[in-house]
């Protein structure tokens, strides 16, 4: 699992399936991929995988089914993911097979589900979409791409407003996520199920003093948000860490490195791509930054570099939805001065930094996958036992 996303679904869906009957429907375009066919269904022995063939993976193939699609009325982050197959399977299977509840996770999966099911229906909102995407128009710097994201914004914003209407309850992954989501419809049912860390997978370990320096920062290296993030850190943050550390080496660890990303490298920036397992460089890491100034949801993340017990730097918008304090668990800064100097205040003291590193580590033991996906399982029992859809529904 690649992505913010697919981690969370992936954690809770894991720890529901010990204790519940759980069905996993997933689709994917591209190419067949058997492999991956045999690995869901070895992990979840019904689930059920659906091939749509739609266009995936290359920018190219990106900007064409975009291209498209532009004159749709739904945005492009849902309909690329809604196909007639799936939509079939939705509509026969909620019937003949019986479920408590249904689960639609994320918006963009939306449009699969009928329009009056038979059960009562949940969406798992990882973001706020519209958000998400006035974010990325308003920080885009190419024109092009940012008219684009412009009109997405647009078609979210409507799409997202009407979409909340459509579900008997919402989760989201924030308080602050959650209220967005009422300021949209005051009406709908929004609870919090809050972000978790596998905390086998990711443990602290013995305090490190690297030489040189390794800053880290953790993502999928082809979602846009991260891109800037990288981009903007080499450019105006780590010349600055360097005045002080010239021997400092950013490390950028993730899938799929935009090709805008791997221009960075050079002596004092490694790209790394695909790794076989990031604990492996949060352990070998003096610190994790997460320079977004972009975003949605809740991040992952830096649950993970805190369960590893390692100081972090973050903006705001980098650590928007956690439930974390600056100053004792972590250190917020939103100007690449104040960034900077925060990095640095970090690096050179490393009591200062054992002190934030034993902090991340107590509060991110607080949040395993397992106690997460309770609160995710009591949600939908209470959804599953009223079972009474909104008249508006």
């Amino acid at each position: 699992m690649d992505t913010g996303g697919r981690i969370r679904s992936y954690n809770i869906l894991r720890n529901l399936s010990r204790t519940h009957d759980v069905t996993l429907l997933t689709y994917y375009g591209g190419g067949r991929d058997s492999r991956y066919e045999a690995d869901i269904v070895r992990e979840f022995p019904s689930a059920v995988t659906i091939f749509t063939s739609a266009l995936d993976g290359s920018q190219f193939a990106q900007s064409l089914d975009y291209i498209g699609r532009v004159f749709q009325s739904a945005p492009f982050a849902v309909s690329k993911f809604t196909h007639s197959d799936v939509k079939q399977w939705m509509a026969s299977s909620l019937i003949k097979m019986k479920f408590d509840v249904a689960v639609c996770d994320f918006l963009s999966a939306s449009q699969n589900f009928p329009e009056e099911p038979a059960v009562p229906v949940v969406l798992f909102q990882h973001n706020v979409e519209t958000a998400l995407w006035q974010r990325l128009a308003a920080a885009e710097p190419n024109l092009a791409r940012r008219g684009a994201y412009a009109i997405e914004a647009r078609k979210m914003a409507r799409y997202e407003r009407e979409a909340l209407k459509k579900f008997q309850h919402i989760i989201a992954v924030s308080e602050q996520d959650r209220q967005q989501l009422l300021a949209m419809d005051s009406n709908c049912s929004v609870t919090v199920v809050p972000t978790g860390v596998d905390t086998q997978k990711y443990f602290a370990f013995p305090h490190t003093e690297a030489d040189p320096p390794k800053v880290l920062f953790l993502g999928s290296m082809d979602w846009e948000p991260n891109i800037d993030a990288a981009t903007y850190f080499c450019r105006d943050i780590l010349p600055r860490i360097r005045v002080r550390f010239p021997s400092a080496v950013f490390q950028i660890v993730g899938r799929n490195p935009h090709a805008s990303v791997r221009q960075l490298a050079c002596d004092s920036v490694e790209v790394t791509g695909t790794v076989p397992s990031v604990v492996e460089y949060l352990h070998a890491a003096s610190m994790v930054v997460v320079p977004l100034r972009i975003g949605g949801g809740t991040r992952l993340k830096i649950f993970e570099a805190m369960a590893c017990g390692k100081a972090v730097v973050s903006t705001s918008i980098g650590a928007e939805g956690l439930p974390v304090t600056n100053g004792s668990d972590l250190i917020l800064a939103d100007e690449a001065e104040t960034f900077a100097y925060a990095a640095i205040h970090i690096l050179s003291d490393s009591d200062i930094r054992r002190r934030y590193e034993q902090s991340a580590a107590r509060l991110a033991a607080k949040y395993d996958w397992s106690l997460v996906a309770e609160q995710f399982a009591a949600i939908l029992q209470n959804v599953s036992l009223s079972n009474t859809r909104p008249e508006r529904a």
